[in-house]
């Protein structure tokens, strides 16, 4: 039952009940200052805190006074312009016929007394100051800065200066809640540095942790700086499917997902390089890409599910020209982000005080594989042309064997050769702390590498390693049609003896070589472990803005 006076309008003003309620709401005064300041000073916990807030911001919305989400707010200068453009301000001087727009977050405030305020006000990575003072203000000076709360962006309108202290400011004439943050933000005591908070709130780390910030800002220059180099190669820039009928380039496990339409699995690519020499067959003769590939593997401190790589394909050149060119890419690549060719990296953390000194300057040290392993296990290798003998296999059964690594069935040659390829990484990569090419990789792992020139049984293939992560996997490319089929089918053999990592036949790929594949040379970089050396991070996640989590969850939930 609606009260007397209600169903007095009801009968002779003609609302209806439901019109009446939101005339009523209309007519709701605005909370007084007092209540704002009282509730804000009653604020103790994260949970009380936000219910506080939404309902204060919540009154404002059924007022439109203000409105605490407006539509536009014009910026003349970001603060990182402003700062440019007025760090020269001497103390105590103001500029006040200048009158310009700002906008940012505030990150801290202070008053002294009820007439002046201070506020921290971030954007784009600087800071300024508020110097808020009664005197300046053309209207609502009590009213907006009991408004206004940390974590809060604003938009200011007011004239540059710099305080007697030295701090440059902006004077403002007018300020306006441009979106309330209606959680409490971390204070500057307690941080925002657990990791796992970090990656599922990567928007708050952002907030908080500037370095943050710039570690994804270097990723963004570093590949800036790779297109800027193909392309001023004569790279064309291409893009290729990200879902595919044949899982194949990589030898890894797949991601599937179902297609409605076609009413067939799709995997979700593991490389784009059987698309890409497609390209380089068709007379584009140096193409690239940037972009994501799926693995459904292991997660760790240098493996993430999606990741991002560049590959590249160019006509006329081999493994040994590729090698000149990522020495020149990367040594250029560090200059314009360190401005030394040594880059410091700790690899345990800055905190642990181990640091290792990359030096990336050219020529990088080149090792044969298989030298090193017999050096450093005191062994002799069968000779490479027998690689593909009973003999080999049962010698790689027994170094397997020795050194406690496991080989789940079938034990076939290119998986032993495989699981025995953790010795490299047990033995040889951790001396590869500058960058450092191997080479000399047996052809059983390589079923899309051409077969040395000189040593059968052997690829033309080269890994770089820096700080012992590898970063890229270049080829002398497999343009025979008739041996890479061969190649495919004893990838196909073994995917039915169990072994899931293996390739399919790609029909399409080899009729393509068919029409011929000119000499090329391919290479293939994966940039978020680049970007983890050259920010100095332990942890592929850091590099990543939504990193898939352990334990299956992505950032996002």
């Amino acid at each position: 039952m609606f009260p007397k006076t209600t169903r007095v309008l009801v009968a002779k003003k003609g609302y209806s009940p439901v019109s009446l309620r939101y005339l009523n709401a209309s007519r709701k005064q605005p909370p007084s200052i007092n209540s704002l300041r009282k509730s804000s000073n009653q604020l103790h916990s994260p949970g009380s805190y936000f219910d506080n807030r939404s309902k204060i911001i919540n009154e404002f919305r059924v007022n439109n006074n203000p409105n605490p989400y407006p539509h536009k707010f014009r910026v003349d200068l970001s603060i990182p312009e402003f700062v440019q453009e007025y760090n020269n301000i001497e103390p105590n001087q103001r500029l006040e016929q200048e009158v310009l727009s700002i906008a940012g977050r505030v990150h801290s405030w202070r008053s002294s007394g009820t007439k002046l305020f201070f506020y921290d006000l971030h954007g784009e990575g600087a800071k300024i100051q508020i110097t808020a003072r009664a005197q300046d203000f053309e209207r609502d000076f009590d009213r907006i800065h009991k408004i206004i709360r940390r974590g809060d962006i604003v938009g200011v309108r007011g004239f540059p200066g710099r305080t007697k202290s030295g701090e440059l400011s902006i004077y403002p004439r007018d300020m306006v809640l441009l979106s309330p943050c209606l959680h409490q933000l971390p204070t500057p005591q307690q941080g925002f540095k657990d990791q796992n908070t970090r990656y599922h709130q990567r928007y708050l780390d952002l907030i908080m942790n500037n370095s943050t910030r710039e570690k994804f800002i270097t990723r963004t220059k570093i590949i800036n700086h790779i297109r800027q180099f193909l392309n001023g190669l004569g790279f064309l820039e291409v893009e290729t499917p990200m879902m595919t009928a044949i899982a194949s380039g990589a030898a890894a496990r797949t991601f599937v997902t179902r297609h409605a339409d076609f009413k067939r699995d799709l995997f979700m690519r593991v490389a784009p390089e059987l698309y890409l020499k497609q390209l380089v067959v068709g007379g584009l003769e140096r193409v690239y890409e940037i972009g994501r590939q799926f693995r459904n593997e292991s997660i760790d401190v240098v493996h993430n599910p999606e990741f991002t790589s560049c590959e590249f394909y160019m006509a006329y050149a081999d493994m040994y020209d590729l090698m000149d060119m990522t020495e020149k890419m990367l040594s250029e690549l560090v200059m314009l982000i360190t401005g030394s060719p040594v880059v410091k990296y700790h690899p345990n953390g800055s905190e642990d005080g181990k640091e290792l000194a990359l030096n990336f300057t050219p020529p990088f040290p080149r090792l044969d594989v298989i030298s090193c392993l017999e050096k450093t296990l005191e062994v002799k290798f069968p000779p490479s042309e027998e690689w593909n003998t009973d003999a080999t296999n049962q010698f790689l059964k027994n170094i397997c064997d020795k050194h406690n690594i496991k080989c789940s069935p079938p034990r076939i040659t290119s998986r032993l050769l495989d699981k025995a390829s953790i010795l490299i990484s047990k033995l040889i990569q951790p001396k590869c702390i500058s960058p450092t090419f191997l080479t000399g990789h047996p052809q059983l792992m390589c079923p899309l590498a051409k077969h040395h020139r000189e040593k059968p049984g052997l690829s033309e293939r080269f890994e770089l390693f820096v700080a012992s992560h590898e970063l890229i996997n270049a080829y002398t490319e497999l343009n025979d049609p008739f041996d890479q089929r061969e190649r495919f089918k004893e990838q196909a053999r073994n995917k039915d003896k169990g072994d899931q990592e293996a390739q399919l036949i790609d029909e399409s790929f080899c009729t393509s070589l068919e029409y011929g594949l000119p000499p090329t040379a391919g290479w293939g970089l994966g940039i978020d472990r680049l970007a983890m050396i050259l920010t100095d991070s332990i942890t592929i996640k850091e590099v990543l803005l939504f990193p898939a989590l352990s334990h299956g969850r992505t950032c996002e939930e």
